[in-house]
C-alpha cells in the first residue's frame, strides 16, 4: 500500500535530514555504552539492535560496552549474597565477582550479541580480559570527615580502574566490519579480574581509540538545568561552570565526568542520551535536534 503524502512527505524530510550526517560520520568510530531502561524493555532493545546495525550499514563503525547492574543484583538476591555499596560502587569480594563475571561477560554480553547480530549485524563479545583489551589496577577509593587528621582507605574489593585499552584488538575487529560489543570487566597485572564501572571503560575506550562520538545511554532526558530543561551543545569549559555552580550533582556527575574526560583526551563530541526513548541512538546522530545532550570542545558563541 502507497505512503499517503503527508506520510511520503515525513519519510522524505526524515532521510534528507540524515544524509549529511551519514556522510559525515561515513567511515567514523562510535563508542557506545549501552544500559539502564534500554536494556530491560523489549521494545528498547530492539531498537538498540537496530540502531547499531543500520549505523554499520551506512558505513559507521559503533563499539558497543555496556553495563548490567540490575541482572548482576538479581543473581545475588537468589544466591543469597548481600549488596552493598559505598558511594554508588558496588563492593566487590571474590564470590561477588564471580557472578559479576559470569552475568557481565555471558548472560548480558551473549544476550546483546545475539540480539544484534539477529538482526542483520556481525557482532563479538568480549570482555575486558580478551586479549588484554582492557588493563586495569584496582580503585582506591578514599574518604575524609573534618574530624580526620588524614584520609581513611576504603577498600571496596575488585573494583577497577582502566590503565589501557588494546586499541589494535578493536581496530582488527572495526576493519573486519565486526561491532565489538565490551563488557566492562578489566584484567590486573597478575590475571586478577576487576569489575569496573561502564560508563568509565566506555570513555576510555574511546579516549584510546580516539573516536568521534561517545554516547552515553542514560534514564533520564539528559543534563538538566535548575529549570529542569535539558541542556546541549555545551563546551567543556560550560560543563565545568555547571559543576561549580552545582547544576550537576549527585548521580549524573560520575557520568558528566567521564563524558568531559573523553573530549578532554580526543573525542571530539560526547552526547548524554535518553535510553528510553526508542531509537534514541539514531535520533542522536542523524536529526539536527537529537535527544540528549551534546558536549564538545568547540568554544562557546
Amino acid at each position: 500500500m502507497p505512503l499517503n503524502r503527508e506520510a511520503a512527505e515525513q519519510v522524505a524530510k526524515v532521510l534528507t535530514e540524515a544524509l549529511p550526517y551519514i556522510r559525515r560520520f561515513a567511515g567514523k568510530t562510535l563508542v557506545v555504552k549501552y544500559g539502564g531502561n534500554a536494556m530491560e524493555s523489549d521494545e528498547l532493545k530492539t531498537s538498540f539492535a537496530r540502531d547499531i546495525v543500520l549505523m554499520k550499514a551506512v558505513g559507521i563503525n559503533p563499539v558497543v560496552v555496556h553495563g548490567g547492574g540490575p541482572q548482576i543484583g538479581d543473581l545475588l538476591k537468589r544466591l543469597s549474597i548481600e549488596s552493598h555499596f559505598i558511594d554508588g560502587m558496588r563492593v566487590t569480594d571474590a564470590q561477588t565477582m564471580d557472578v559479576v563475571e559470569m552475568v557481565l561477560g555471558g548472560q548480558v554480553n551473549k544476550d546483546i550479541v545475539n540480539l544484534i547480530n539477529q538482526h542483520g549485524g556481525s557482532a563479538i563479545g568480549l570482555t575486558g580480559k580478551d586479549a588484554g583489551l582492557i588493563r586495569a589496577q584496582k580503585l582506591k577509593v578514599t574518604r575524609q570527615t573534618p574530624e580526620m587528621t588524614q584520609p581513611e582507605i576504603i577498600d571496596i574489593g575488585h573494583v577497577g580502574e582502566v590503565v589501557g585499552v588494546n586499541v589494535d584488538l578493536l581496530n582488527m575487529l572495526v576493519a573486519g566490519d565486526f561491532i565489538p560489543v565490551i563488557a566492562p570487566i578489566g584484567v590486573g597485572a597478575n590475571g586478577e579480574s576487576y569489575n569496573i564501572n561502564a560508563d568509565l571503560v566506555a570513555g576510555k575506550v574511546a579516549e584510546a581509540l580516539k573516536c568521534e562520538k561517545l554516547m552515553l545511554l542514560t534514564n533520564t532526558a539528559g543534563l538538566l538545568d535548575k529549570q529542569g530543561q535539558v541542556l546541549t551543545g555545551l563546551s567543556t569549559a560550560q560543563v565545568d561552570g555547571l559543576i561549580a555552580d552545582g547544576t550537576i550533582y549527585g548521580g549524573m556527575l560520575p557520568k558528566i565526568r567521564c563524558a568531559l574526560e573523553a573530549v578532554q583526551g580526543g573525542v571530539n563530541s560526547a552526547h548524554i542520551i535518553d535510553g528510553r526513548v526508542p531509537n534514541a541512538v539514531l535520533l542522536e546522530i542523524f536529526t539536527d535536534s537529537g535527544v540528549g545532550t551534546l558536549i564538545t570542545n568547540a568554544q562557546p558563541r
